[in-house]
């Protein structure tokens, strides 16, 4: 009963699957009648916690923490077989503890269950109880299979797809491009935090590449694609051949098609390199101006507010987020960020960029002629493809990177979230093998402004908004409806609801008008 409980199981979900002697600990952690069915609950073991879930009837025993940002999964969302994380929505099941949905990489340790005389009796190895992560197994490269497997791209698509590669057994050759000079990272931090260590938001290292011998290309771009040879044309020179070939080199920001849009200290926030060089100039006399209430722009405010002399955020909208999350909740951030030095310009933009005489920006005029001091400009203005490469080479380009969203009837829609991207490299990888594998996304996406945590999962236009909480406040559920179907949610300080959600559309289970009109949180307390 519960996790791992053969053999088999072990050696398929265990980093270290020799048959050599390590340190395991065992011990009675609680009675069977202590947990109730389809409840999570912390006990110890060896003075360590552990989560324990029963459901079926089974229990099961897991690491505490998402593997992600360690989140405690004791708060998550239970669904069928497996929970969610109550912060970013990464998953994980319930008998392997494989990742299943993202964020993140590594998986839960899963901890052997057994019962006797109704005690709950659970044994585990030591070093996961320290860790509390696990790596699923991998497998070798054999010099005698010539099949190679080239990515473009060193996001966390092409990071996903390299590993769950070997994961699902290839063992040929693979061979990552990555345009910058760095691992594949955790890109959220470039706007979100800025002053980040690239070698901590390093999702893995050199070292554990070398071990799985996945080749990493840094610094050096994809110049081209010959389909016809299946050749990879490279910056510095070299061409690599493959035999299939996935390409997830992700958006770019766009700029404004403005005079002064290429001065100095016109900035975008896609790559570390763009964050470093922004915390470069970054000081306590600088004013910034921000185009675009996005949220990469938002978060650039957020960031910026209290290291500067002033923050002004010029929007189409009369409020951040009013596109998406309607006027009752743009409204509630607006005030969030007044109350905090924020400048808020409301139904305009930039007509030109004006230059210092050195090549640097000193202030942007607005449409209604209004001239605002800027020595840092962030543009938050939407984003393109890295695709210039492909052009002549025979793969079909489209205007947009569309993709299936199952979660919204299967209806194809170009989404630029990080977990989604970690998403289609594991469907990648499966795809490519000959394991087709449809896609079955549940879109989820998070901020962080001032402290105040939001979670949106889902997808759709909508034509009415129901609200749990208080908006004001900023303590509150939104449920977006189209045609009578709630087709996404958000949520401020209201964890775990927008995880329970995605996890009920990822069980192919819709919430409807009806199942919200009187009590609009009743379907949240059932699994």
């Amino acid at each position: 009963m519960g996790c791992n409980s053969s053999k088999l199981e072990i050696a398929k979900s265990s980093v270290n699957i020799q048959n050599e002697p390590e340190d395991f600990v065992e011990g009675v952690v609680c009675k069977i009648n202590d947990i109730n069915e389809n409840e999570m609950k912390t006990v110890e073991l060896d003075e360590k916690k552990i989560l324990l879930v029963k459901q079926n009837g089974k229990i099961s025993a897991l690491g505490t923490k998402c593997t992600h940002y360690g989140a405690p999964l004791v708060n998550g969302a239970l669904g069928d077989g497996r929970i969610r994380c109550q912060w970013h929505g990464a998953c994980f099941s319930l008998a392997t503890g494989d990742i299943e949905d993202f964020p993140g990489l590594d998986s839960l340790p899963c901890y052997k269950v057994t019962i006797d005389n109704d005690n709950v009796k659970v044994r585990a190895r030591k070093s996961e109880l320290v860790s509390n992560k696990r790596i699923k197994h991998m497998a070798q490269k054999l010099s005698s299979e010539s099949k190679k497997i080239v990515i473009i791209g060193g996001g966390p698509a092409g990071a996903t797809c390299v590993e769950a590669l070997r994961q699902e057994g290839f063992q040929g050759g693979i061979t990552m491009v990555c345009r910058e000079r760095y691992l594949p990272y955790d890109r959220v931090k470039v706007s979100k935090a800025m002053d980040f260590e690239i070698e901590k938001a390093q999702l893995r290292d050199d070292k554990f590449y070398k071990e799985h011998n996945i080749d990493i290309l840094k610094g050096i771009e994809a110049t081209g694609v010959d389909t016809g040879t299946k050749t990879v044309s490279l910056s510095n020179g070299n061409h690599i051949q493959y035999d299939k070939l996935f390409i997830a080199t992700g958006c770019k920001p766009r700029k404004l098609d403005v005079p002064g849009c290429n001065l100095k200290n016109v900035l975008v926030l896609r790559d570390y390199d763009d964050s470093q060089y922004a915390i470069s100039q970054i000081n306590d006399q600088a004013d910034v101006v921000v185009i675009g209430s996005s949220f990469i722009g938002m978060e650039a405010a957020n960031y910026c507010v209290d290291k500067v002399k002033s923050v002004t955020v010029i929007g189409r909208d009369s409020a951040p987020f009013k596109s998406i999350w309607g006027e009752q909740i743009g409204v509630a951030i607006l005030k969030l960020f007044e109350s905090k030095g924020v400048k808020f310009i409301p139904h305009s933009g930039i007509k030109k960029i004006n230059d210092n005489g050195e090549g640097a920006i000193s202030s942007v005029e607005l449409k209604d002629g209004q001239i605002l001091k800027a020595d840092i400009l962030f543009m938050g203005t939407g984003s393109t493809y890295y695709t210039d490469f492909l052009k002549g080479s025979g793969v079909e380009l489209r205007p947009d990177a569309y993709s299936p969203v199952w979660s919204h009837h299967n209806n194809k829609v170009a989404i630029g979230h990080y977990p989604l991207a970690h998403y289609h490299g594991k469907m990648a990888a499966l795809n490519i093998l000959g394991k087709q594998t449809p896609i079955k996304s549940v879109p989820y996406f998070w901020t962080m402004l001032f402290g105040k945590g939001f979670r949106y999962a889902g997808h759709g236009k909508y034509d009415d908004i129901i609200f749990a909480g208080d908006v004001d406040s900023l303590k509150f559920m939104a449920f977006f409806l189209k045609d009578d179907e709630v087709v996404s949610t958000a949520s401020c300080g209201m964890d775990p609801l927008v995880s329970q959600f995605a996890e009920r559309l990822a069980q192919g289970r819709k919430l409807y008008r009806k199942d919200i009109q009187d009590d609009p949180l009743a379907w949240s307390k059932t699994v």
